[in-house]
C-alpha cells in the first residue's frame, strides 16, 4: 500500500493513485501543482471527501477495489461532485456506466477521432492531433463505453462509437467517461491536443459551480 500524502484540506482535484508504474510520471507532475492532491486509492474508505470537488481515476486503478467501495463513489457524486474516469471499465462501480467494448479494427482509419459537437474541453484541438501520436493511430481510444440515458457525447470514433461522454443524470453530480488514456495527461505543447488538460481543468471548475448553483436554487424552492 502507498503512503497516503493527503491532508484533509480543500482540494479541487484528487487523483486516486493505484501505485502503478505507468502512472508514476503523471503523479510526479501532479505533486507539483497546488490544486491537486494525490491519494493512495486504498486509503479511500478512511478519507474525508467533503472538501474535494473532483475525483480523477485512470485506467490503471484497481477496479475490483472500486467495486467494493462503489457506495463511496456514489455518495460523492450524490453530494454534487464530479468524477472523471479515463480507461476501460470492466466492473460495475461507476453509476450509469457500462463495460468497455473494444473496437473491431479493419484499418487504422477505424481509430479516427471525431468531434461530435463543439465543447470547451476540446476547443481549438484538431481531431488529427488526437487520432495520431508520432504518426501512429490508436493511442487516444480503442473502443467505447455504451451510453447511459441522456448522456452528452463529446467525441466519437469514425463509425460513431462514443469515446468521451458526460453523464449528468445517473447521479446528482457529473460523470465524465473517456475510453482511453488520462485526459489530464494531454498537456504537452507539441500539438493542439496539449490544450486538453488545461481546458478540462477549467471545465471542471465551471461545472462544479453550475452544480452548486442548481442545488442552491433547488433548496430555495
Amino acid at each position: 500500500m502507498l503512503k497516503n500524502d493527503s491532508r484533509i484540506e480543500a482540494a479541487d482535484f484528487v487523483f486516486l493513485d493505484s501505485g502503478c508504474y505507468f502512472s508514476s510520471q503523471f503523479v510526479q507532475k501532479l505533486r507539483q501543482q497546488p490544486d491537486w492532491k494525490v491519494w493512495d486509492m486504498y486509503g479511500l474508505p478512511n478519507c474525508d471527501l467533503t472538501p474535494v470537488h473532483c475525483l480523477v481515476i485512470d485506467g490503471f486503478a484497481d477496479q475490483e477495489f472500486l467495486y467494493q467501495e462503489r457506495a463511496i463513489i456514489r455518495r460523492f457524486l450524490d453530494d454534487g461532485k464530479i468524477v472523471i474516469f479515463c480507461g476501460h471499465l470492466f466492473r460495475d462501480w461507476l453509476p450509469g456506466a457500462s463495460a468497455f467494448v473494444p473496437k473491431q479494427v479493419r484499418s487504422y482509419h477505424d481509430y479516427t477521432v471525431l468531434i461530435h459537437q463543439p465543447h470547451p474541453i476540446f476547443a481549438g484541438v484538431r481531431p488529427e492531433d488526437m487520432t495520431y501520436r508520432k504518426g501512429v493511430a490508436g493511442f487516444f481510444a480503442r473502443g467505447h463505453h455504451p451510453l447511459p440515458p441522456l448522456a452528452e457525447v463529446l467525441l466519437t470514433l469514425a463509425d460513431g462509437e462514443p469515446i468521451t461522454y458526460i453523464d449528468r443524470f445517473s447521479t446528482r453530480g457529473t460523470i465524465l467517461v473517456h475510453a482511453g488514456n488520462n485526459l489530464f495527461g494531454y498537456d504537452e505543447p507539441s500539438d493542439t491536443s496539449g490544450r486538453i488538460a488545461a481546458q478540462l481543468k477549467r471545465w471542471v471548475r465551471d461545472e462544479y459551480g453550475r452544480i452548486r448553483e442548481r442545488r442552491e436554487m433547488s433548496c430555495e424552492k
